[in-house]
């Protein structure tokens, strides 16, 4: 990959896929929202990179970033990684949770739209190019509690799923990449067990095998997809008796924690 697009570059999973690529050669397009933080990772990369202090929910703004990059290097990028997440325990019945509700839709699913938006036309002239979409094993049922990420992140599955079929005939792969846990600032603050708890590094190294051979869809690290799988496969009945009492993510006012 020589040029990459990375949204939720400043922290998390963002930032370990920019040292990942870094590390090999590429020259990034970074997007965050804090500034600093992403002017200090670009000067600590090996490498030129472009930085972009951008809130991925304000889609002009990302637009103009995506253009810049574009312009950087001629026209063309190879890979687009959606990687900006928020997330927060919510409870429909609370009123005020519903603004927090609607950050992780706009942050989750349509950021991720709009991240890929300006690159696709371009990668269809090409006939290549990956566009990487990062969903969840919180996606995969209803999680008591996080109703907002749980479908935010299904939501990202599924419509990376329709745009994968749509652009499978120009040439254009659209990877899915489902993490379990990983260890980053967000779950930090989880506070129950976090099983198969994986550094971010070592996710950004399996991640990156995924999308250099265009996988449709891959959980990581694997023992969580085979969790995932059984998740899949359990009958409601089975899956609402477990699901009842398990631990919740907190709730919190604002626009939930930076996954990335």
């Amino acid at each position: 990959m020589r040029h990459v697009f990375i949204t939720g570059a400043s922290s998390g999973l963002g930032r370990a896929l920019a040292g990942f690529y870094a590390a090999r050669g590429a020259t990034l397009g970074l997007v965050g929202r804090r500034e600093g933080a992403l002017r200090d990772l670009a000067a600590a990369l090996p490498g030129a990179h472009a930085w972009y202090g951008v809130d991925v929910r304000d889609r002009p703004a990302l637009h103009q970033a995506a253009s810049d990059f574009l312009a950087r290097c001629g026209g063309t990028v190879d890979c687009v990684i959606a990687s900006a997440g928020i997330s927060a325990g919510t409870l429909t019945e609370q009123a005020e949770d519903f603004d927090v509700f609607r950050a992780i839709v706009e942050t989750n699913l349509l950021a991720t739209v709009a991240t890929f938006e300006p690159f696709i036309a371009s990668m269809r002239t090409a006939r290549q190019g990956r566009l990487v979409g990062i969903s969840s094993v919180a996606g995969v049922r209803g999680l008591p509690g996080a109703g907002a990420y749980s479908a935010s992140k299904a939501a990202v599955t599924a419509y990376c799923e329709s745009l994968r079929n749509e652009l499978f005939a120009d040439g254009v792969r659209v990877v899915t990449i489902a993490p379990g846990y990983i260890r980053t600032p967000m779950t930090a603050h989880n506070p129950y067990r976090m099983p198969f708890l994986m550094d971010a590094e070592a996710f950004a190294a399996r991640a990156a095998i995924a999308i250099d051979r265009g996988r449709s869809y891959t959980v990581i690290p694997w023992q969580m997809g085979m969790v995932a799988r059984l998740m899949r496969a359990l009958p409601d009945l089975v899956y609402d008796r477990l699901a009842r009492n398990a631990p919740r993510k907190p709730r919190q006012t604002g626009a939930g924690r930076d996954v990335s």
